[in-house]
C-alpha cells in the first residue's frame, strides 16, 4: 500500500456483532453491557496502532428493510432477532467512535456493504489505498490493486489479509468471482439460496471450468454427474437471484467527501473520559500514539480549586485545631506500603489542603494525629496506613474512615476500584496521577507534584466519606462496614506486618529436589519420544504426541496441537509419556511459583526470613479474602509435592508451634441453614459425615454400604449443586454419562426438597430485587439477572444461588477473625494470627499457651454466628503448617 494515503473501512456491524459472541458477558457498574462496545475498541485501537491509516470511517446497517429484501422477501430471514444486549451496544460504539472524531456513515435501506463499497469505488478513483475490515468474506469482491480486505477469524483475536493473489491462491478465483461463488453455493447466514446441494467444493470446481454463474447455468448439461446438472437446470433463477443479492452495490446514492475522512489525530484527553465511564480501564494504557489534548481538557483544572499548602511541622498543632472532626488525609507512600517508605502526609477539608513532607522519623505531632480518638481520620486504604504506620512502631486509632471499603461494599462486583476512577465517578474531580516507576527504575517526582495529588486526594476523601456514608446508610450496609470490614482491615494489617517465618534451607532443599526430579523426568520423555525436544513448546509436544507418536488429538489449528491439561489427562490414561509430560509440568510450576516464588519474596528480618502476603479485601465479589505478592491462599494440597512446601512454614521462635484450625464444611452448613431442609440438619446435627449421608440417600443404601466411589459421587454433587452444575457438568465431573448425572441430580432434589426450593426462591428473589444478600448483610447486584440472553441469565443465576452461600461462609470466618484478635488482645496473649487461607486460620503460639488458643479458637469460630446447625472447627497443633494441617 501506499505511504501517502491509506483509507481504512471498517464494517461496524459486523466487527460489533462479532465482538460480542467472542467475549463474555461484560456489564459496567452501571449495568451496561459493554463486551461488543469493548472489542470493537480493541480491534479500532489495534487498527490505528497497527495499520497507521491517513483517512478512516466506519460504516453500519441503517433500517431493517433494505433494497434485497424488495428483490427478496426471505433475505436475512432466517436470522434470529438482534439480542436487546447487543442492541443496545451500538449507541455506544458510535459514542466512542466521536470520541476519536472517526466518521461514520450510514443511510436508511443500505447495508454497511454498499457503503463500503460505494466509498472505495470512490478512493480508488482517486489515487487512494484501501483497507476494508470486517468479518464477512462478501467483501472480498471489492479486492483489487488498490483495496485489500482483512478477514477477522476465531471472533476478533486473529485477522487475515486478501489481495487478489490471496484470494486466487485460496479459492483459484478472482475477486469478483466471490460472487459467483456465493450465487451457487449461497449463503446459509444471509439465507442467500443458492443451488441446494452445492456447496463450496462443488462451486469452486465448476467455477474453475465456467468463470461465472451464467456460464455455468449455460453448460449445466456438461457438469459432472446427472443429479448435479439436473439441479443446475432447476434452480438457475435461484442462482442467478443468489449472485444478485450477494452483489455488493458501489453506486449508493451517499455523499462522501474522502478529504472529511482524514484522521491526523485525536483528541486523548476526550478518549480517556469515554474509557472512564465505560469502564475500560485496561485500554487507557492502549491509546495509540498521536493523541493531543485539546485546549479546553489541557486548561481544565485537574481537580476543583484545592490549593495545597507547604507547611513544616511547627505549623502543624494550630492547623489540627482547626479542623473538623473529620479530617482528610493521605500518607504519600512509596511502592510497597508494606515498607512504610513515607515521602508526605496530606491533611485536608473538603476546601483546604496541607502538605507535610516527611523525611526519616515521623514528627510527633503526625503521630498525635494519627492516634487522636477525637478525630475521624478518612483514608482511601486503612490497612495499608495501617500496616505502614506499624512499620514506624504506630498504632493508627480505630476512630477512621476507609473510603475504599465503603465503595467496594456498594459495588462489590467491580473488585479492587481504583482511586481515582472512585474520585471521578462520585465527586467529579479529574486528578492525574504521579507516574510510576519499575521495580528497577524509579521516576523522580517533584515535592510540588505530590502535594498536588496527596493534597487532591486528602481533601477528595472528605467529601468521599460524606458520599459514601450516606450511601452505606441507604442501603443498609453500615453494620456490615462498621462491626465487621473496617475492625477486619486492622486485623489484616496486623497480619501483614507481622507476616510468617519461612525456612528457607528447607525450601532451597525442596527445590534441589524437584530440579532433580524434573530433569529426570525430562530424560525419560525424551526416551519415550524418541527425540529430544522443548517441552516448553506446545507446538513441539503437540507434533511428537500427534504426528510422531499417533496419539489421538483433537482438532488441528492454524497454531498447532492443543496440549493443554484436560487434553492430556484425557490421553494419560493410553500411553505412559503423557503422564510423565503431566508430571513434569506440575513440579515445574510447584519450583517456579512457589519455590522461586517464596525465595524471592522472602524477606530477612534478623536472622531469619519472613513472608509477608497482602490481603485482599476489597476484591471479590463474594466477599472472600485473597492473598498476593505472594498468594499464601493456592499453595497445592492434592499432592505430596504440594503439601510439602507447607514444611517451610514455621514459628517465628523455634520452641513455638504452630496451630491451624480449619472449618468443617462451612458452605453445606450454611446451606443447610439457609435451605432448612430437614435431612441436611439432621445430619449436621447428628454429626454425620454429610456426603455419606447423600449417598444412602440417592443411592438408597445403608451407610455400611456406601462405597469410595458412591461418596466422590455424593460430594461432587453437594459441593456443585449449589453452583447450579448442570448433568453435562457433572457427567464431566464424575467421567459418567450425562443421563446418569441427570438422573444423579434428579434423585438428589428428591431427597433434598429444601435445597430445590432454596434455588428456586433465591432466584425468584434475585429477579425481584436484582440483588441478594448474605446472612450479615452483604449484597451483590445482579442486573444480569433479567437479561433476554440466555447464557448471561444463567450466570446470573447461578450466581444468585451461589452467592448468599459462599459469601456467608466468608464473612462468618472474617467475623470469628475479628472475635479472635479482640481476646488475644484482652488477654494479652503472646499468640499471633499469621494467615487466612479460605476456611483456615494459622496461629503460632508458644508451648504453654496451646490450651488456652486452642479453646479461645474454637468458641469463637463455632459460636460466631448462630445458625440452625453447629458450626464445627477442626484444630491441630505441630511445629510446622504442615504438621498442623
Amino acid at each position: 500500500m501506499s505511504d501517502k494515503t491509506k483509507l481504512v473501512l471498517i464494517d461496524g456491524n459486523s466487527i460489533t456483532y462479532r465482538a460480542f459472541f467472542a467475549l463474555p458477558p461484560l456489564s459496567n457498574s452501571k449495568g451496561q453491557y459493554t463486551n461488543a462496545a469493548y472489542g470493537f475498541t480493541t480491534m479500532l485501537l489495534r487498527l490505528l496502532q497497527d495499520e497507521q491509516p491517513t483517512h478512516l470511517v466506519v460504516a453500519f446497517d441503517k433500517g431493517k428493510a433494505t433494497i434485497r429484501q424488495e428483490i427478496y422477501a426471505d433475505y436475512k430471514g432466517t436470522r434470529e432477532k438482534t439480542p436487546s444486549e447487543l442492541r443496545e451496544q451500538f449507541p455506544i460504539v458510535r459514542e466512542i467512535l466521536n470520541s476519536f472524531d472517526i466518521p461514520y456513515v450510514e443511510l436508511e435501506g443500505h447495508e454497511a456493504d454498499d457503503l463500503i463499497g460505494t466509498i472505495t469505488k470512490q478512493a480508488e478513483a482517486a489515487g487512494y489505498d484501501s483497507l476494508v475490515v470486517t468479518g464477512d468474506k462478501d467483501l472480498l469482491q471489492l479486492v483489487s490493486d488498490r483495496v485489500t480486505t482483512m478477514l477477522t477469524r476465531k471472533g476478533l483475536s486473529e485477522t487475515e489479509k486478501y489481495t487478489a493473489g490471496e484470494i486466487n491462491e485460496r479459492y483459484g478465483l478472482t475477486p469478483l468471482q466471490i460472487i459467483d461463488l456465493k450465487g451457487l453455493m449461497g449463503d446459509t447466514s444471509d439465507n442467500i439460496p443458492g443451488i441446494p446441494g452445492v456447496g463450496e467444493k462443488t462451486a469452486l470446481k465448476l467455477l474453475a471450468q465456467f468463470p461465472s454463474v451464467e456460464e455455468v447455468l449455460q453448460h449445466a448439461d456438461e457438469a459432472p454427474g446427472k443429479k448435479l446438472q439436473e439441479k443446475l437446470r432447476e434452480h438457475a433463477e435461484s442462482a442467478l437471484l443468489s449472485k444478485r443479492l450477494a452483489t455488493i452495490n458501489r453506486d449508493v446514492p451517499i455523499d462522501v467527501n474522502l478529504e472529511a475522512l482524514r484522521f491526523e489525530s485525536y483528541d486523548a484527553g476526550k478518549v480517556r473520559d469515554m474509557f472512564k465511564s465505560l469502564e475500560f480501564k485496561s485500554l487507557l494504557d492502549r491509546l495509540p500514539e498521536g493523541g493531543t489534548e485539546s485546549e479546553a481538557v489541557a486548561d481544565a483544572p485537574t481537580h476543583q480549586q484545592i490549593e495545597t499548602l507547604m507547611i513544616n511541622v511547627g505549623e502543624l498543632p494550630e492547623i489540627i485545631d482547626s479542623l473538623p472532626q473529620a479530617v482528610g488525609l493521605h500518607l504519600d507512600l512509596e511502592g510497597n506500603y508494606q515498607l512504610g517508605e513515607m515521602h508526605g502526609l496530606a491533611i485536608a477539608t473538603g476546601e483546604s489542603a496541607w502538605y507535610l513532607p516527611l523525611d526519616g522519623a515521623l514528627p510527633e505531632q503526625v503521630v498525635a494525629l494519627m492516634q487522636n480518638a477525637d478525630k475521624m481520620k478518612v483514608f482511601y486504604d486503612v490497612k495499608a496506613v495501617c500496616t505502614a504506620l506499624k512499620t514506624r512502631g504506630i498504632a493508627l486509632d480505630h476512630n477512621a474512615f476507609c473510603t475504599l471499603l465503603g465503595s467496594y461494599l456498594l459495588a462489590p462486583s467491580d473488585g479492587a476500584p481504583d482511586l481515582f476512577d472512585v474520585i471521578d465517578r462520585q465527586i467529579g474531580w479529574k486528578i492525574d496521577p504521579l507516574p510510576k516507576g519499575t521495580p528497577k527504575k524509579k521516576v523522580e517526582v517533584s515535592l510540588q507534584d505530590r502535594a498536588r495529588v496527596a493534597g487532591a486526594i486528602a481533601a477528595a476523601n472528605v467529601l468521599l466519606k460524606e458520599q459514601v456514608e450516606q450511601a452505606l446508610l441507604e442501603a443498609n450496609l453500615m453494620p456490615l462496614y462498621r462491626d465487621l470490614e473496617l475492625p477486619l482491615s486492622f486485623v489484616l494489617a496486623d497480619m501483614e506486618h507481622s507476616g510468617v517465618r519461612i525456612d528457607t534451607d528447607e525450601l532451597k532443599e525442596i527445590g534441589e529436589n524437584l530440579r532433580g526430579r524434573i530433569e529426570h523426568l525430562q530424560a525419560e520423555i525424551h526416551e519415550l519420544a524418541g527425540v529430544e525436544f522443548n517441552l516448553n513448546s506446545p507446538k513441539q509436544l503437540g507434533e511428537i504426541l500427534f504426528d510422531k507418536l499417533g496419539l489421538p488429538a483433537s482438532k488441528k489449528t492454524k497454531t498447532g496441537y492443543s496440549t493443554s491439561a484436560d487434553v492430556l489427562e484425557k490421553l494419560a490414561p493410553h500411553a505412559p509419556i503423557v503422564q510423565k509430560i503431566l508430571d513434569f509440568r506440575h513440579l515445574g510450576k510447584l519450583l517456579s511459583t512457589y519455590v522461586e516464588g517464596l525465595l524471592n519474596a522472602a524477606r530477612k528480618q534478623g536472622d531469619m526470613f519472613r513472608v509477608h502476603t497482602q490481603f485482599n479485601q476489597a476484591l471479590t465479589a463474594t466477599g472472600r479474602l485473597s492473598s498476593t505478592e505472594p498468594n499464601l491462599q493456592n499453595i497445592p494440597i492434592r499432592t505430596e509435592e504440594g503439601r510439602r512446601l507447607r514444611h517451610v512454614f514455621v514459628p517465628t521462635d523455634a520452641s513455638w508451634k504452630i496451630l491451624a484450625a480449619d472449618y468443617s464444611q462451612i458452605e453445606l452448613r450454611v446451606l443447610a441453614h439457609i435451605s432448612a431442609d430437614e435431612s441436611m440438619i439432621d445430619a449436621f446435627v447428628h454429626d454425620e459425615d454429610i456426603h455419606t449421608r447423600t449417598a444412602t440417600q440417592v443411592f438408597e443404601v445403608s451407610p455400611a454400604e456406601v462405597d469410595s466411589n458412591m461418596r466422590r459421587a455424593a460430594k461432587a454433587v453437594n459441593f456443585g449443586i449449589v453452583y447450579g452444575i448442570s448433568d453435562f457438568g457433572l457427567s464431566q465431573n464424575l467421567n459418567i454419562p450425562r443421563k446418569q448425572a441427570a438422573q444423579f441430580i434428579e434423585s438428589y432434589f428428591a431427597k433434598f426438597p429444601g435445597v430445590k426450593r432454596y434455588m428456586e426462591d433465591v432466584v425468584e428473589q434475585a429477579r425481584k430485587d436484582e440483588s441478594v444478600s448474605t446472612l450479615l448483610g452483604r449484597k451483590r447486584h445482579l442486573p444480569d439477572i433479567k437479561a433476554s440472553n440466555f447464557n448471561i441469565r444463567s450466570f446470573a443465576e447461578r450466581t444468585a444461588m451461589n452467592t448468599p452461600i459462599q459469601g456467608t461462609a466468608a464473612d462468618i470466618i472474617k467475623k470469628a477473625m475479628v472475635n479472635i484478635q479482640g481476646v488475644i488482645k484482652r488477654q494479652n496473649l503472646r499468640a499471633r494470627m499469621l494467615l487466612q487461607v479460605h476456611d483456615e486460620l494459622i496461629f503460632e503460639c508458644p508451648p504453654e499457651e496451646i490450651e488456652a488458643l486452642t479453646e479461645l479458637v474454637r468458641r469463637e469460630m463455632e459460636q460466631v454466628i448462630e445458625l440452625s446447625v453447629p458450626l464445627k472447627a477442626d484444630i491441630n497443633v505441630g511445629d510446622t503448617w504442615y504438621e498442623a494441617k
